[in-house]
């Protein structure tokens, strides 16, 4: 642990973002203390397909953050093995893989399978593509399992949890807020980290500016299936669809709104029988969950990651995908915050870009 400055932070927020600044700030020698308005990971985080994923097809100001998270969560892993990171690799293909992004991917982990080979890496697939996109670099994790984690780590480190603690609003000094008021009382604080998903923008408009991130819902999908079905992340136009290795099939699938067709439970329907024509021995497929979740989006699409402009002591740090950024997040925000270390890889994020 690092000399430990005395800097009082109350972090809002336990998803996956907010206690992966916990953690790195508390090893910072911070004194952290989270605040929950429920339980840990009861979130978005809870509702995520949870794939750690750099890819990205458009032209994308944060490529160079992306860039560099997959080392960030081999580092985290080797310092909390408990994340259980699943480093299987994404399997592309179909209408819905980037021609464009495959032409200009060429990192070393990349490799462009064969039909052969893409037998070889998903033997249940029943008509395996021609030619696919394989990032052998790409995994995924349980996401609530890896917050808990990070929590613990944190709590190792000194910080507390505050869960079941809703707040109210912030006690300000000339400008600066001094203090969080919650539903367990006031918090005094040096810095308040707002990390707490789409409830951002009600939180910043407590303090007069409300940063547009909004709720961006989509549908999460549990089955119960044979163990080793589906060996990678396998991505196409039918499904996107991974394996946990006590069998459990997880799907993410868009939100396509409130009529009774697109109920998450007729989505889970739809979502098996496309399964079951893509994979041989799927036929088992026994539904678990079905539900909606909400990420935080920001209007223009990027994280918004700083301090809150002309109001002194408040950073925010909120962004889709939450799991993939959340290592190299945690520990670039928290050297700007205990160092003053100002990252260029988060200057496409700041929040003064909305004000």
């Amino acid at each position: 642990m690092e000399h430990n400055t005395g800097k009082r932070i109350v972090v809002v927020g336990a998803g996956i973002v907010g206690a992966s600044l916990a953690y790195h700030l508390a090893s910072k020698g911070a004194n952290v203390c989270v605040v929950e308005a429920g339980e840990i990971a009861c979130g978005v985080t809870a509702t995520s397909f949870a794939w750690i994923n750099t890819s990205h097809s458009a032209p994308d100001p944060i490529a160079a953050l992306r860039r560099e998270a997959i080392r960030e969560f081999h580092r985290l892993e080797a310092e909390l093995p408990d994340l259980n990171i699943q480093w299987t690799g994404a399997l592309c293909y179909g209408a819905g893989t980037d021609e464009a992004l495959l032409a200009a991917d060429h990192t070393s982990s990349t490799v462009y399978p064969a039909r052969a080979h893409i037998q070889m890496l998903e033997p249940a697939l029943k008509n395996p593509p021609e030619h696919a996109l394989f990032k052998a670099e790409e995994g995924a994790l349980d996401a609530v399992q890896a917050t808990h984690a990070l929590i613990a780590g944190a709590q190792a480190q000194g910080a507390t949890v505050l869960t079941q603690t809703r707040v109210l609003g912030f006690r300000t000094v000339l400008g600066q807020v001094t203090g969080v008021e919650t539903s367990q009382g006031t918090l005094d604080a040096d810095v308040v980290l707002l990390a707490a998903g789409t409830a951002i923008k009600t939180l910043t408009g407590l303090l007069g500016r409300p940063v547009p991130v909004e709720p961006s819902p989509s549908v999460f999908i549990r089955y119960a299936a044979r163990p080793g079905l589906v060996r990678t992340l396998i991505s196409n136009t039918e499904m996107e669809v991974r394996q946990r290795a006590d069998g459990t099939l997880l799907v993410a699938e868009d939100y396509l709104g409130d009529a009774l067709e697109h109920h998450p439970s007729a989505i889970a329907r739809r979502a098996a029988n496309a399964i079951r024509s893509e994979l041989a021995g799927a036929d088992s497929l026994e539904l678990q969950t079905a539900c909606v979740g909400l990420r935080p989006i920001t209007e223009d699409g990027l994280p918004v990651i700083g301090h809150l402009p002309t109001v002194g002591g408040v950073y925010v740090c909120s962004m889709h995908p939450g799991v993939a950024l959340a290592a190299i997040v945690g520990r670039l925000a928290s050297e700007e915050i205990m160092g003053g270390e100002i990252s260029s890889l988060l200057l496409p994020c700041r929040p003064d870009r909305f004000f």
